[in-house]
């Protein structure tokens, strides 16, 4: 036995083959460190100068570094240096409603992409109640039906027409926040003291987020959307809800919570590596200010172990009448993201944090709408505190071309 371990030892050393390259910026030269290079099974950071080593009998691998396209590369390449392209994404988000080809809202944000700066588009995949906007390979979801109000009949026209534009695509799955999946599997769904399936204030079930279950079957649907071409996968709700007395299947403590939102993202980086897709993590734009994990199991230090990109919604409306030493911090939309993501600057480098901005109303406070200056100023604070981008939050997908500078 032991004779026949040794010999398939020697004979997958013999198969692997040694990979070496550099990882730089396409315009400057310059090298890129920490950049992730990638097979199916196994990743590795490129160094200082921007050199990397992967052993590997694989064929295709993939290179990811934030601020850049992602990049991809055969085993037979006769290259040695990967010339990465860098980018700032510029997104609008686009409703479920709206993926639908045929839609006036997808024709509007079209529009914008051929006349201005917007480069990127987030579409929902999988939405709170679990629907998705098309129809996956996923056979549990569509033995639930959610794909049975899906909005978008052919994603591969859609994933061609943003290509064809260069558009970087955006997949949002909603996690832990799933109706479908909680109401088909309660055995894993949150519960209340009674035993009962909890929900929240718009009716919608959640998984536990302690139950490996749950993973499963969200992440075959980011998988899916890797496969049909999307270039991250934005994971929204990936937390605990904001709610005392619920029944988990483990001892709800900071540790356990944080622990559990870990090996979900670990899980997802091993499912989706061989896509090479980046990974974003949506979270509450208090996470910057705060060193717990406000009882829901986001904080920046463990989030970033293991995402590409963080996304707080800093949202300046959805901060308290005080906070930053303003009454209405509404009023003070660069302040508000500036300052929020220079406080968190020593945990991640702000290439890595792409802010979700605020595109409506003033809810909270003076009612005040956001119009061309206030959509600037929050765009002029991530420029000024070097993030690798923004993500702009319309809940209707209504954007106004004005808002954004024209097409270089």
């Amino acid at each position: 036995m032991i004779k026949t371990t040794i010999l398939i030892t020697i004979f997958q050393s013999i198969l692997l083959a040694s990979f070496n390259g550099d990882v730089v910026n396409k315009k400057t030269s310059l090298p890129i460190a920490n950049a992730t290079i990638s097979d199916s099974k196994i990743s590795v950071k490129s160094n200082k100068d921007g050199s990397f080593k992967i052993d590997s009998d694989e064929a295709l691998f993939h290179i990811k570094a934030p601020g850049y396209k992602r990049f991809k590369f055969t085993s037979n390449t006769n290259k040695t240096v990967m010339k990465l392209e860098a980018i700032k994404i510029k997104a609008l988000y686009l409703t479920f409603w709206g993926a639908s080809m045929h839609s006036k809202t997808l024709k509007r944000i079209v529009n914008l992409i051929d006349k201005t700066e917007i480069n990127a588009v987030v579409m929902d995949v999988k939405n709170e109640y679990g629907s998705t906007s098309y129809k996956t390979s996923v056979i549990k979801a569509n033995e639930y039906g959610a794909h049975k109000q899906r909005t978008n009949r052919d994603i591969q026209a859609f994933i061609s027409l943003m290509k064809s534009k260069d558009v970087y695509t955006i997949a949002r799955i909603v996690t832990f926040k799933d109706e479908l999946q909680a109401s088909n599997n309660p055995d894993y769904a949150i519960k209340k003291a009674n035993g009962k399936i909890w929900r929240n204030h718009d009716g919608m079930a959640w998984v536990d987020p302690y139950d490996k279950r749950s993973y499963d079957y969200t992440l075959a649907i980011a998988e899916d959307a890797s496969k049909v071409g999307f270039d991250e996968i934005n994971f929204d709700y990936i937390r605990f809800p904001a709610k005392k007395n619920l029944v988990f299947s483990k001892k709800n403590t900071e540790k356990n919570r944080l622990m559990a939102i870990e090996g979900f993202l670990q899980a997802a980086q091993k499912r989706l590596r061989r896509y090479g897709v980046f990974i974003s993590v949506d979270t509450y734009g208090n996470i910057c200010w705060v060193n717990h994990d406000s009882g829901i199991g986001q904080k920046v230090q463990s989030l970033a172990k293991y995402a590409d990109y963080l996304s707080p919604m800093l949202y300046p409306s959805g901060f308290s009448k005080g906070s930053f030493n303003f009454e209405n911090p509404s009023e003070h939309p660069y302040e508000v993201i500036y300052r929020s993501i220079k406080h968190i600057d020593t945990i991640i480098d702000p290439i890595r944090v792409r802010p979700w901005l605020q595109y409506f109303k003033d809810y909270a406070h003076t009612k005040k709408c956001y119009k061309k200056f206030e959509i600037k100023e929050q765009i002029r604070a991530t420029t000024d505190v070097k993030t690798s981008g923004w993500m702009m939050w319309s809940p209707s997908s209504k954007y106004n071309l004005e808002y954004f500078n024209p097409k270089d």
